[in-house]
């Protein structure tokens, strides 16, 4: 069989790179991916743009965020793959003033809090977090801006569709300088501020002890939020449906050999095993798994169901419904 030659883009993730470097391969496929240097968010940004916007990519890393507004309003131009290449926890990244009057989630009710991107996929999971600690969505006042950099979140092109109860930031003022001046009492960001300093403030965490509040949140929900996805041009899809399949095995794949790597020597930090065993212990064998397995469809499911609350889609869609045209290429496999 010859080869289809598919050209991908996505962040420099390390569970991608026994797929970038060759050692995995993806069957029947001749495959190039573009990835990111140095963990940069503009870059990552870049490389999600240039994946869903012109031609010259087959498609890449996506934000689960906008694929369901594409799905809602029936635009099936980009395939959904269950490969979910951006995860992470979420209760890490809830800020607060250090002399400021939030000290607990619930006097975060009734405050005003910053928040990076009402669209994007992580403000969606910050959201279900918020809810999981019993302050519910109508409970604060919302402002929305960049942290501390102008375009860093890709805000500013999204400003104009934000519901009337979310306010965008002051032109020229971040979120991070709100905060500290007390013109809001928290927020939530996934860049760490530069003003970041837990024990001496003006900026700490609502939760310094982050992991107990994580670990907190996945026992309660079961779920370890997923952000990204891998996307297709749907004209590569129909050519070859079967692509969608061998891509999903080879993330998976890739994903595997990884975490044998973890096992091996030289470790990567001293006590890495030790964590890799407390980390199992608690999400399982394979918490970074691929595929529509029950757990991931329960946390896509929620991912969905939060994003209607908050405004963002209009209507129910289910997990089928977001993965339509994979679970086609299952059924002509």
């Amino acid at each position: 069989m010859t080869e289809i030659y598919v050209r991908l883009a996505c962040a420099d993730y390390a569970r991608i790179m026994p797929l970038a470097s060759g050692a995995v391969k993806a069957e029947g496929l001749d495959l190039s991916l573009e990835i990111g240097r140095g963990g940069s968010w503009p870059i990552r940004a870049d490389l999600l743009r240039r994946a869903a916007m012109g031609g010259e990519l087959d498609g890449g890393e996506g934000s689960m965020g906008a694929h369901l507004r594409r799905v809602e309003t029936g635009d099936r131009s980009f395939v959904a793959l269950p490969v979910f290449i951006l995860r992470g926890f979420t209760m890490r990244d809830l800020y607060v003033r250090k002399d400021g009057p939030v000290r607990s989630p619930r006097d975060l009710i009734g405050k005003r809090l910053g928040l990076y991107n009402w669209f994007a996929s992580g403000g969606i999971w910050y959201r279900h977090a918020q809810a999981s600690l019993g302050v519910p969505l109508g409970s604060v006042e919302w402002h929305v801006g960049d942290i501390e950099i102008p375009g860093e979140t890709q805000q500013a092109a999204q400003v104009a569709d934000l519901p009337s109860h979310v306010r965008p930031a002051p032109a020229g003022r971040f979120l991070a300088e709100m905060l500290i001046a007390g013109e809001i009492d928290a927020m939530w960001s996934p860049p760490r501020p530069k003003m970041l300093d837990t024990e001496k403030g003006p900026i700490m965490r609502l939760f310094p002890d982050f992991r107990a509040a994580e670990t907190e949140y996945y026992r309660n929900t079961g779920i370890f939020p997923m952000m990204h996805i891998v996307v297709l041009r749907r004209s590569l899809w129909e050519r070859a449906p079967w692509v969608a399949r061998s891509l999903t095995n080879a993330f998976a794949a890739a994903n595997d050999s990884f975490d044998a790597s973890q096992r091996g020597f030289p470790d990567a930090f001293p006590w890495m095993e030790a964590e890799l065993d407390k980390t199992t212990e608690l999400l399982g064998s394979n918490p970074y798994g691929h595929g529509l397995t029950e757990s991931n469809r329960k946390a896509v499911q929620a991912f969905i169901d939060q994003a209607l609350d908050a405004g963002i889609i209009g209507r129910p869609i289910s997990v089928d419904e977001y993965f339509e045209e994979f679970l086609q290429s299952q059924e002509r496999s």
